[in-house]
């Protein structure tokens, strides 16, 4: 799983080439030689689904192995490009962040005087984001609750047998228990044996 590029854009209309306010990059799992096209690649694909994505608009559009998540919230686009292992939701958490983080850093609707790209080297705040939001689990709290619950589920899972010490058995601990009667001691001897002619279909 990896995230690769966030940024962040003016929407100017279906029509019109939007700016590039803000953008970070994580390059290094291409060649050094394949970085600056990349990089290229990644700011053409920017303005390009920023362009086409309407305000209150969110899209997915996959590039290969590589899906770009965008957001137009009223005029200011957050992009994350990430590839086909990180969730969806992630990133369009990972846009939802980066847009609030933008605006509270810069004042709300300065942004809408921009007339041109303001970026000119990588923002250390989103690089900071793009190396935080790596795990996806930082980005969405809800998957890593949903992570948490299926941990606690595979527990839970677990048999009876898998809990005891080594070498002992059910059957020697339900004869030495004093918590259970005659009747549920005899009931769980033949439920056991019961159920041990099926085990060999």
């Amino acid at each position: 799983m990896k995230l690769t590029a966030i940024a962040i854009v003016k929407y100017n209309g279906p029509d019109a080439d939007p700016y590039i306010l803000s953008f970070a990059s994580d390059l290094s799992s291409f060649g050094f030689f394949q970085r600056s096209s990349v990089k290229e690649f990644l700011i053409f694909t920017t303005r390009t689904v920023s362009r086409k994505t309407s305000v209150g608009q969110r899209q997915t559009v996959q590039q290969d192995e590589y899906f770009c998540h965008a957001y137009n919230r009223d005029g200011l686009v957050g992009i994350a490009f990430a590839d086909r292992e990180y969730p969806v939701r992630a990133g369009f958490s990972v846009v939802n962040k980066v847009l609030d983080d933008f605006e509270s850093r810069h004042g709300g609707d300065r942004w809408r005087g921009a007339r041109s790209d303001t970026f000119t080297e990588e923002d250390p705040e989103l690089q900071g984001a793009l190396q935080r939001y790596q795990d996806p689990l930082q980005a969405d709290k809800l998957t890593k609750i949903q992570q948490d619950l299926d941990e606690t589920k595979i527990i839970l899972h677990k048999t009876i047998e898998s809990v005891l010490d080594r070498g002992e058995k059910l059957d020697n601990l339900v004869d030495k228990s004093n918590d259970l009667s005659m009747a549920s001691q005899m009931f769980y001897k033949q439920a056991r044996k019961t159920n041990s002619c099926c085990n060999f279909m």
